[in-house]
């Protein structure tokens, strides 16, 4: 779904203000690793329908993060294009793709709310199409690039032990 986030973040702040929450401002993706279940916000994308189960499970601290798409991040997937191998058709669409995604620079790209209810984090998120666009071309990137440049990304940049 093609979403404002930005409006929609201010939506939920507001909401989340008006509804007696306490809101925890966290990182985003900063649940990652942790037991959760995620809400079904492709069928299900009223936030407000989120909240309400919270209320109704007596939750009163709600997890709020959001980011913004930042240039550096289409940057590092057009260094890395250099290193895939491409013919110089692909490596054109994919110039293209991520040129058209400049528009979005500054743009929240995913919001996330969340509680916790019997140790597990119950998770809204969600993210705009050109954000999933983004995230597809650098999946496809990583899938191209050779065992060799992997190795040399994974690589401690000359640091060594003497341990």
């Amino acid at each position: 779904m093609d979403l404002n986030l930005d409006t929609l973040k201010n939506e939920i702040l507001e909401y989340l203000g008006s509804s007696g929450f306490a809101i925890f401002h966290g990182t985003p993706g900063g649940l990652e690793g942790l037991p959760m279940v995620l809400w079904d916000s492709e069928r299900h994308p009223d936030y407000q329908m989120f909240l309400e189960v919270a209320q109704k499970a007596g939750v009163k601290l709600i997890l709020f993060a959001s980011r913004e798409f930042e240039a550096a991040e289409i940057d590092d997937l057009a260094e890395q294009l250099d290193s895939c191998e491409l013919s110089r058709e692909e490596y054109r669409d994919y110039e293209s793709r991520l040129r058209s995604l400049r528009a979005c620079e500054g743009v929240t790209c995913t919001l996330e709310l969340a509680f916790d209810y019997n140790a597990r984090l119950h998770v809204y998120e969600v993210q705009p199409d050109w954000f999933e666009e983004f995230l597809n071309i650098e999946e496809e990137l990583m899938a191209r690039m050779t065992d060799d440049d992997i190795e040399e990304d994974d690589s401690l940049g000359g640091y060594f032990s003497k341990n």
